[in-house]
């Protein structure tokens, strides 16, 4: 029977989703901005930092071509497959086949939504971190697959323990969710993890989707590896990327997916039905980026070291418990004795000084009593929310 209050009720995939945390986040902010609070927002993860000026120049200058306005290739021009199949090259020497074993996507979200869509079935089981990043649940309940849960423990690294999953749910899982290193966590992995991972992929015939758009994000003298190092993994494994977080693209949608050349090819099919690809200059700035200098990115994570040790300091001054993470834009920390519903403690920093954080209860149940503070806010207002923040806890 059609409900008499709704024009036309939401199809059953979507109507268990509650509204995407930021936009209602959002909504809080501007009502406070109204009635003239000053907010700091260190809540979301985007970059505040703009690409460098010769990236932003090739997409100028491609973009006043008159033949560069089209559709362009599903999946990527031939031009940024090579450059991706380079980056690996350079940056992990992993050989990548520009043919069969990457796509271009807009943006690594788009590709991580459509990898459930490609590989579930109702019934089959997506293994999720938690905490984690929500579009890995979101995705598998979408395809109509069951979402079962792993838990990341700071006792442990915030790294899953793959050993107590139950035979039981290994023998429905398919697909297999990592992100390292982590958001929200901070958390990172090494190579003997990611070889434990590939054999128990390969033991249980599970794909590995490995969420990696934070690996030259590092700090400290860390540098973070990629999945397919390991020998054979692109036999079991994807591993997904972009230039959203490495060359503060996140605006421009520009992402890759690579790794299993069958998975890649599902990926394709997928899109070539739901969008007409990235527009073709944004490609070419794109391959500017990734064959380009990188030295500019040495000094753009300098500051995001600067901007790590502030909250850091701050946090702990405030009586947060906590580690300085080697890698990501986040810092993950526990909230100060006492302190249990992290919304709430959240709504009130707010609400009370102006400083909006995300709580760890966004990223899963474990995330509860957790609090998620972005580094992609400019120094200066940084410094301002932690001296609000230490004045506060006083």
């Amino acid at each position: 029977m059609k409900n008499s209050h709704v024009f036309m009720p939401a199809a059953q995939r979507i109507s268990s989703f509650e509204p995407y945390f930021f936009a209602s986040l959002g909504k809080k902010i501007n009502q406070l901005k109204q009635q003239g609070m000053d907010i700091i927002r260190i809540d979301m993860g985007s970059p505040d930092l703009p690409p460098a000026d010769f990236i932003i120049e090739e997409l100028v200058t491609q973009s006043r071509k008159s033949d560069t306005h089209g559709y362009s290739p599903t999946g990527g021009t031939q031009a940024f497959k090579q450059a991706v199949a380079d980056y690996y090259m350079d940056r992990f020497e992993v050989a990548l086949d520009t043919s069969s074993e990457i796509i271009g996507l807009i943006g690594s979200k788009e590709g991580l939504f459509n990898l459930s869509q490609v590989i579930l079935n109702p019934g089959d089981i997506a293994l999720v971190p938690d905490p984690g990043y929500p579009v890995y649940s979101a995705s598998g309940i979408i395809a109509g697959g069951e979402v079962v849960y792993f838990p990341l423990l700071a006792e442990n690294g915030f790294l899953p323990d793959l050993k107590a999953i139950p035979e039981s749910v290994l023998q429905k899982a398919k697909i297999l969710w990592l992100n390292y290193p982590n958001n929200p966590t901070g958390a990172v992995a090494s190579m003997a993890f990611f070889e434990e991972v590939i054999a128990f992929a390969r033991k249980h015939h599970i794909l590995v989707a490995h969420d990696a758009p934070y690996v030259d994000i590092c700090f400290d003298g860390y540098t973070a590896p990629s999945l397919l190092q390991v020998p054979g993994a692109r036999e079991v494994a994807v591993e997904f990327n972009s230039l959203s977080k490495t060359y503060n693209m996140a605006g421009w949608r520009l992402g890759m997916a690579v790794g299993n050349a069958e998975v890649i090819d599902y990926l394709f099919t997928y899109k070539s039905q739901m969008d007409t690809s990235t527009f073709s200059p944004i490609f070419s700035a794109g391959v500017k980026a990734l064959t380009g200098s990188q030295d500019w990115l040495v000094e753009r994570n300098q500051v995001y070291k600067d901007r790590r040790d502030l909250v850091v300091n701050g946090l702990k001054q405030a009586g947060f418990t906590l580690e300085a993470p080697k890698a990501a834009i986040y810092v993950w920390a526990q909230l100060p004795a006492g302190e249990t519903d992290s919304i709430h403690f959240c709504n009130r920093l707010l609400e009370e000084t102006g400083i909006s954080t995300t709580p760890g209860i966004v990223y899963g149940k474990h995330g509860e009593g957790y609090l998620r503070v972005s580094l992609g806010t400019a120094t200066n207002r940084i410094r301002e929310a932690m001296n609000r923040l230490v004045e506060w806890k006083r």
